[in-house]
């Protein structure tokens, strides 16, 4: 029985003398909500890119479900239940809220080319997506084009369309990112309901998010994983403490 239904060994990709991921090993294990937290230029975006499919590494597997998917476009593995977010929002902008996600749900079901029949028609994708714009409280704004709403609310709207994938596993590069703090006070919760339903990794700067949301953190520099553990074990962590919680102290 597999254990890890994401999992990384000794994953390397290189730009050039950089090795921007170098030979990580890492485990996503089912229901669980990782974080990885790192500075600017530690590998973490370069990290989930790999995941995700975006790019290939040069060494090292991605496996999914015991299953090696290293060499699997993007598309397969969204078809196979990995699907992700970006740091900056991915929406069709002159699209409707709700046609934006009916569009994705369209996707998925591999109806993406039939060109001939209206979305509105799918009445059960129109059910979906509606749900979750629904519980993402963008109901409101279900029928305005997207470029017209918030910043915070596109956030929400590309998690929309990302859940109505139906994904097993979610990568959420910097959800908070732009956010106001109160918008990020709804994304954390939101998030939160998430948890047990979906495997979840989370890519984030916002310290208090990742503590407030992580069963597990792990922690890049120059690429290789410095530390991981709890979130008390991290946040105990002499090393992290100066990197992000103001502690000058040495250890």
């Amino acid at each position: 029985m597999v254990d890890a239904v994401l999992q990384t060994v000794q994953l390397t990709k290189r730009f050039g003398g950089l090795n921007a991921v170098d030979s990580v090993d890492f485990e996503l294990k089912q229901g669980e909500l990782v974080a990885v937290i790192g500075p600017n230029g530690a590998g973490k975006t370069t990290f989930i890119n790999l995941l995700a499919g975006a790019i290939p590494p040069d060494s090292g597997e991605v496996l999914y479900c015991g299953a090696r998917i290293s060499s699997k476009p993007v598309h397969t593995r969204v078809a196979a239940g990995i699907t992700r977010s970006f740091q900056i929002a991915s929406i069709f902008p002159d699209l409707k809220v709700l046609e934006n996600v009916v569009l994705s749900a369209q996707a998925h079901a591999g109806h993406s080319f039939r060109f001939w029949k209206r979305v509105d028609d799918e009445m059960e994708l129109q059910r979906l997506a509606a749900d979750w714009i629904r519980r993402l409280g963008l109901q409101e704004h279900a029928h305005r084009p997207a470029w017209s709403i918030s910043h915070g609310e596109k956030r929400l709207l590309e998690i929309a369309m990302a859940l109505a994938t139906n994904p097993r596993v979610l990568l959420l590069d910097e959800p908070m990112a732009g956010l106001g703090i109160e918008e990020a006070r709804n994304m954390i919760s939101f998030i939160s309901t998430l948890k047990g339903d979906y495997t979840i990794l989370l890519v984030e700067h916002d310290m208090d998010a990742v503590f407030a949301l992580s069963d597990r953190i792990v922690v890049l520099a120059s690429g290789a994983v410095v530390t991981s553990g709890t979130p008390d074990q991290v946040r105990a962590d002499p090393r992290v403490r100066r990197a992000y919680l103001g502690d000058e102290e040495d250890a």
